[in-house]
């Protein structure tokens, strides 16, 4: 059972918070390059940005993306040697309970929602034609799609890893339960969206989002038995999304095919994913992959 692969007498829970600790100095180490380059471009136009949605715009999209996401390099770098010398545990065991990956559920999981988003966006693009704009430059677009699909998919693995997979474990430690692991895990990951340009945008309704995603993704997790499912699903997310449309409020703005210039704020942006989109996945993925005993897997306790 994939939770349970983290309980051990030995490991108590003050080895994840220090271990945690690590793996934050570790990405915080990352964002050392990102930090320099905002300050050598703040001391050239003599000018401090004053929020992060300026600080965003004070570099180039493509480098500023490249930037941010070395960030996660270093924490998962961290990660792994956390995991391995001070857990004496696996990558795999914090990965999944199966032998080995299953990479057919992770494609899977990253084609259906890849899918979905390309659907919808098109359906936006021709229902409102002036809230989605044509924002192609060959050039840009061709250096954004090297650097998302190289580094986004290590960007959302890192966060899959360390809330799904290292906390979820270092909770259960913690715990011997299945329902506080599933839901700190889902608040932590949601409260540390919190400084998104987002959130000024929309207002803390957009943490119902965030929250309600790491709780999506811990069900898939504990469900499943593994993180493939939310790997995949947060790759596609992060990824397609960053190719396709991007905006002048968002948390990361890349040269994507077309640019949002609605006005944020609806609340059926936020509501209509966590409330019917998810659960119609929860739905596909658990015929799919014959989940049974929801009760147990999502609320049960762990035994020693």
């Amino acid at each position: 059972m994939f939770i349970e692969q983290g309980i051990n007498k030995n490991n108590d829970f003050w080895k994840y918070i220090l271990g945690s600790i690590i793996i934050i100095g570790a990405a915080t180490l990352g964002q050392i390059p990102l930090s320099l380059a905002f300050l050598n471009e703040s001391l050239k136009t003599n000018k401090i940005p004053t929020n992060a949605n300026e600080v965003l715009k004070s570099l180039d999209s493509n480098l500023s993306l490249f930037l941010m996401m070395l960030s996660f390099v270093f924490g998962f770098i961290g990660l792994i040697l956390v995991v391995k010398y001070f857990h004496k545990q696996s990558l795999l065991e914090i990965t999944t309970s199966r032998k080995k990956v299953d990479w057919g559920r992770i494609i899977f999981s990253f084609t259906l929602w890849t899918l979905f988003t390309i659907v919808s966006t098109i359906v936006i693009y021709y229902m409102n034609p002036g809230t989605l704009v044509w924002n192609f430059k060959p050039v840009p677009f061709a250096l954004l799609f090297i650097i998302a699909t190289v580094l986004i998919p290590i960007q959302t693995s890192t966060e899959e890893y360390v809330f799904r997979g290292y906390l979820m474990q270092g909770f259960a430690n913690l715990s011997l339960n299945k329902w506080f692991p599933l839901l700190m895990t889902s608040v932590i990951f949601g409260s540390m969206h919190i400084l998104n340009p987002e959130v000024d945008k929309i207002g803390y309704w957009v943490l119902v989002y965030y929250i309600g995603t790491g709780l999506f993704l811990g069900i898939l997790t504990l469900m499943d038995e593994g993180l493939e499912l939310a790997l995949g699903f947060h790759a596609a997310n992060n990824l397609i999304t960053a190719l396709l449309v991007t905006s002048d409020w968002t948390a990361i703005q890349t040269n994507s095919l077309f640019k949002d210039t609605s006005t944020p704020g609806g609340m059926w942006e936020i509501f209509i994913p966590v409330f019917i989109i998810f659960p119609i996945l929860l739905f596909i993925f658990s015929k799919k992959y014959q989940w049974t005993n929801w009760k147990e897997k999502l609320t049960g306790k762990i035994s020693l």
